[in-house]
């Protein structure tokens, strides 16, 4: 059994990591609030603007829509989104994990480059030959510092040219979906060309009215959609991030206390099997000297 020294030393080391993980876990809540509504309140307006996207995208011809043309894949783009700090369960191991996949799998004779958004995947893809470095999007590849629409929007429309001028015929977004404080979905989503929605119903084949154009509208709407839908991502994985933190710290917070417990325990045992000895000491002492 180890010394009342060394169990007392590892009982203030548990008690202050349990306050470091509480607080942690505090900070996290009190983020997953405002995350949660942000992401609540853009993701019935960016999934109607999507499905309208979708929808518009199948009575357009390529010349008046360029980001609907499906390409052999010959250069696909993977943008990943993770966080740029740990502590969060497997949050950033399950976006690593589906990018790795897609990279040494599923797109491995696409020359598959990753664009890293978040410190914990741009650390593991770096120093690899999938890296893929943008002059126009390192300013902001950071966005978690200052995740808003403008950051998103810089991002957005760089893609739109890569895919424009065909230095990639594909890009996909990989990101984690908030669905509760407990639990994310990773999605896999093809961000470019877009995906013509074609429905069965009437309203779904019908023809739309475009006032005043359908060029302006055209024009203004696909750009505007597709850097929704990437705004969308960010603030689900920034929601998913929270949540995530929050609920690993709690379970952290919770195996202290119980360490904690243990410790206290034995620190109690030892402390009475050392009386003990010490009684029995001056007891054996005593009768030894009546002898």
């Amino acid at each position: 059994m180890a010394n009342l020294k060394e169990i007392r030393n590892r009982i203030t080391s548990v008690s202050s990591t349990m306050q470091i993980t509480s607080a942690m876990k505090m900070v996290s809540a009190s983020k997953l609030k405002r995350a949660q509504d942000a992401i609540t309140q853009m993701r019935p307006y960016a999934e109607k603007l999507q499905e309208i996207l979708g929808n518009l995208s199948s009575t357009l011809d390529l010349s008046e829509n360029a980001y609907s043309e499906a390409r052999e894949v010959k250069n696909v783009l993977i943008v990943g989104v993770t966080s740029n700090r740990g502590l969060c369960g497997g949050f950033n191991n399950n976006i690593i994990k589906r990018v790795k996949t897609l990279v040494d799998t599923e797109y491995a004779n696409a020359n598959p480059k990753v664009l890293c958004l978040g410190k914990k995947i741009k650390d593991l893809y770096k120093k690899t030959d999938n890296y893929y470095i943008n002059d126009k999007i390192a300013p902001v590849e950071n966005i978690f510092a200052e995740l808003t629409f403008e950051n998103t929007a810089i991002i957005g429309e760089n893609l739109m040219e890569l895919f424009e001028n065909g230095t990639f015929d594909k890009v996909i977004v990989v990101y984690n979906k908030f669905i509760n404080a407990a639990s994310q979905k990773v999605m896999t989503e093809d961000f470019l060309p877009i995906v013509s929605v074609a429905e069965e119903s009437s309203a779904g084949a019908g023809d739309y009215i475009f006032e005043p154009g359908k060029i302006e509208i055209v024009e203004d709407l696909i750009p505007k959609s597709l850097k929704v839908q990437l705004f969308k991502g960010l603030l689900d994985s920034h929601a998913s991030e929270h949540g995530a933190r929050m609920t690993a710290m709690h379970k952290a917070t919770d195996n202290a206390n119980e360490m904690k417990k243990d410790l206290t325990l034995s620190y109690n045992k030892a402390r009475q099997a050392a009386i003990t000895n010490e009684i029995l000491e001056i007891v054996g002492g005593a009768e030894a000297l009546k002898g």
